[in-house]
């Protein structure tokens, strides 16, 4: 099974579109987002192409393929206009062998850990920072930001396939190193 990973969005619709552009280039049987969907929040300016409905939309006729975890930026009035799930503040998955605590990073991140087994995954969004660490008994990922990136980064994803993440740059599709 193929996976592809990505967070905050933030209602971008330019970013959906090409996200879900890259999940079918992908081919990936699923599409794991990491919160933080529909609104860009207090903090953060407002991404390229502000439009909530139509990523509504966007993201409503994918619903069968979406995993969803909750974001800050996340709340139960969205979750009346989107046809998944999206309000659990974590996941764990199991894919290719690998056991995956999947959550946004603002409850549980890499200084803050959920209980996780030794060889566990670490997965949030939250700071918009494409990472790879190792964390000792566990590694922490993170996809980077669809909408938003910070630090010159680019927009990025992830996949997960044959136990193997790999990060990429959502405009080009080149794949990239994460941050260490």
């Amino acid at each position: 099974m193929k996976l592809l990973i990505a967070s905050d969005l933030h209602g971008s619709a330019l970013c959906c579109r090409l996200l879900l552009d890259a999940f079918r280039r992908e081919k990936a049987d699923r599409l794991v987002l990491l919160g933080d969907l529909l609104y860009h929040g207090p903090r953060n300016p407002l991404p390229e192409e502000y439009d909530t409905m139509s990523v509504t939309a966007l993201l409503n006729d994918v619903a069968d393929k979406l995993l969803c975890v909750r974001g800050n930026c996340d709340s139960e009035v969205d979750q009346m206009v989107l046809h998944f799930p999206m309000l659990a503040d974590s996941a764990l998955l199991y894919a290719d062998g690998l056991a995956i605590f999947a959550t946004h990073g603002h409850l549980h991140g890499p200084d803050n850990p959920p209980p996780l087994k030794q060889g566990d995954f670490l997965l949030c969004g939250h700071t918009h920072l494409p990472v790879r660490r190792d964390c000792g008994t566990f590694t922490y990922l993170n996809p980077g930001s669809l909408s938003l990136p910070k630090n010159g980064t680019p927009r990025s994803y992830m996949t997960l396939e044959n136990g193997v993440f790999t990060w990429y740059d959502l405009a080009t599709g080149a794949d990239f190193p994460p941050l260490g």
